[in-house]
C-alpha cells in the first residue's frame, strides 16, 4: 500500500504480489485506477490469474476513442459527424468547423471524465482549445492525440449497460441517465434512462450489442451515447469495466452483476436475454465536496454517520464514523441508491432518505441533492426533462449554502462491499 494512488491502486506490482501472497486465482479490477488498462490486465493474465473483464485488446481498442469510432462506423451505431482519425493541428479543426458548423468537440483520443475535452464555440478560440486540449491529455494521459466532432448542445448523456459471454451472447441490462454532471463528473445516475421513446430505446439497444460484437467483447462494459434535444443520438465510448452507477442497473432487473462478471470470466453462458425492467432506481454519489463553494473537494474526518434505512434504501460504502476521507484519492464517500415502483415513487423515497441522512466533520453532496429531486428541471412535473450535461453549471439556481460545520448539513459516508 501507500499514501498515494501511485503507490498503490496504480502500482501492476504491488497488486500482483498481494495476489500471490493471498493465493488468489483471480483479479477483479473494480472501477477506477488500473480497470481499464489493458497493460494490467495482461500482466494479471500472464501471471497464471484469471482476469475478470474482457481481452487487453478489446481495451486497448475501445479504450482508443478513434478505434473506438471506426467499430461504431462498422457496427452501424449513430455517429455524430466528426474526423476519422486525429487530427495534425488547429487547422484541421477549422476547417471541420467552417463544413459542418459550430460549436465543435475537441476530444483527446485517450481522454475520459471530461480531461482533455474541450468546446469550441467560435473559430477565432480554437487554436487555444486545441493547444489546451493536447496540454491536459499528455498530462492525464500520456498522449496528446485529439478528435474532432460536431458537438451536441444541451445533450443528456445515455448509456447502456451490457454484459458478453464467451459464448457469442451480448444482452443489454438497463438504459441508464447520467446527465446531472459537474465538471463531466457524474453526480445522479438512474435506470431505466426516462423520457426515451421506444425508438430511442431499441436504437441503444441494438447499437449497443453491434458495438460490443464488432470488438468482440467480453465481460460487462457500458455504451455511452449522447441524446441531443432534437432526439439525435450520438455514440460517445465504450468503458470497458463495471461503472460506479452499476446499481440502479442491479435494482430494477434483481441482477448481481459483479458476480455475472465472475461467471463470465468462468466461461458460463449467460442463459437469458435483456432482462424485464422493474420499478425505477436513483443513485445518488455523496461525495466529499461542497455545493455551494462550487463543488470543490474537502476531504475531512467523518464525526457523524446515520444513514437512512427504510423500503427501496440501498447504501453502498466503506467508511464509518472516525474514519478520514483523505485527500490523494476519489471525493467518493458513499452511494445512496434509492428505488421505487416508478420514477415518481423514487423520487418521493429519495427526498424522505436525504433528509434523514446525517453526516458531519466535511461538506458532502446530500444538499445539491435535496436540491436536485425537487428541482422541476430534474423531477419533470411540468412533462419537461430540461437537465443536460452542463445543467449545473449552466442553468442550476445554485442557492446552497457553503459549508460552516455542524449538522446543518446531512451527510453521510460508505460501505464498501466486497466482490
Amino acid at each position: 500500500g501507500g499514501a498515494t494512488p501511485a503507490e498503490s491502486y496504480l502500482s501492476i506490482e504491488k497488486i500482483l504480489e498481494v495476489a500471490a501472497q493471498s493465493g488468489a486465482d483471480s483479479v477483479h479490477p473494480g472501477y477506477g485506477f488500473l480497470a481499464e488498462n489493458a497493460d494490467f490486465a495482461t500482466a494479471v493474465i500472464e501471471a497464471g490469474l484469471t482476469w475478470i473483464g474482457p481481452s487487453p485488446e478489446a481495451i486497448d481498442a475501445l479504450g482508443d476513442k478513434a478505434k473506438a469510432k471506426q467499430i461504431a462506423l462498422k457496427a452501424g451505431a449513430p455517429l455524430a459527424p466528426g474526423l476519422k482519425d486525429p487530427v495534425k493541428d488547429a487547422s484541421e479543426i477549422t476547417a471541420f468547423a467552417q463544413e459542418h458548423g459550430l460549436p465543435v468537440a475537441i476530444k483527446a483520443v485517450f481522454g475520459g471524465g471530461g480531461r482533455g475535452l474541450k468546446v469550441a464555440r467560435t473559430l477565432e478560440e480554437i487554436p487555444d482549445l486545441y493547444e489546451s486540449a493536447v496540454r491536459e491529455a499528455v498530462g492525464a494521459f500520456g498522449r496528446g492525440e485529439c478528435l474532432v466532432e460536431k458537438f451536441l448542445d444541451k445533450p443528456r448523456h445515455v448509456e447502456t449497460q451490457c454484459l458478453a459471454d464467451t459464448h457469442g451472447n451480448v444482452v443489454v441490462v438497463s438504459t441508464r441517465d447520467c446527465s446531472l454532471q459537474r465538471r463531466h463528473q457524474k453526480l445522479v445516475e438512474e435506470a431505466p434512462a426516462p423520457f426515451l421513446s421506444e425508438e430511442q430505446t431499441k436504437r441503444l439497444y441494438e447499437s449497443s450489442k453491434a458495438i460490443l460484437r464488432e470488438a468482440g467483447y467480453v465481460g460487462a462494459g457500458t455504451c455511452e451515447f449522447l441524446v441531443a434535444a432534437d432526439g439525435t443520438i450520438s455514440f460517445l465510448e465504450v468503458n470497458t469495466r463495471l461503472q460506479v452507477e452499476h446499481c440502479v442497473s442491479e435494482e430494477v432487473t434483481g441482477l448481481d452483476l459483479v458476480r455475472e462478471m465472475f461467471r463470465i470470466a468462468a466461461g458460463e453462458e449467460l442463459g437469458y436475454d435483456d432482462p424485464e425492467i422493474r420499478g425505477h432506481s436513483i443513485e445518488y454519489r455523496i461525495n466529499a465536496e461542497d455545493g455551494g463553494n462550487n463543488f470543490m473537494p474537502a476531504p475531512g474526518t467523518l464525526t457523524e454517520w446515520a444513514p437512512p434505512a427504510g423500503p427501496g434504501v440501498r447504501l453502498d460504502g466503506g467508511y464509518e464514523k472516525g474514519e478520514t476521507i483523505p485527500g490523494a484519492f476519489d471525493s467518493l464517500i458513499a452511494k445512496l441508491i434509492i428505488t421505487g415502483r416508478d420514477r415518481t415513487q423514487a423520487l418521493e423515497r429519495s427526498r424522505r432518505a436525504l433528509a434523514e441522512f446525517q453526516v458531519d466533520g466535511m461538506p458532502t453532496a446530500i444538499p445539491f441533492h435535496q436540491a436536485v429531486v425537487n428541482d422541476p428541471a430534474y423531477t419533470a412535473q411540468n412533462g419537461s426533462f430540461e437537465v443536460y450535461t452542463t445543467w449545473i453549471e449552466t442553468d442550476f439556481d445554485n442557492q446552497i449554502t457553503p459549508y460552516a460545520g455542524g449538522l446543518g448539513e446531512a451527510e453521510e459516508a460508505l460501505e464498501r462491499q466486497t466482490v
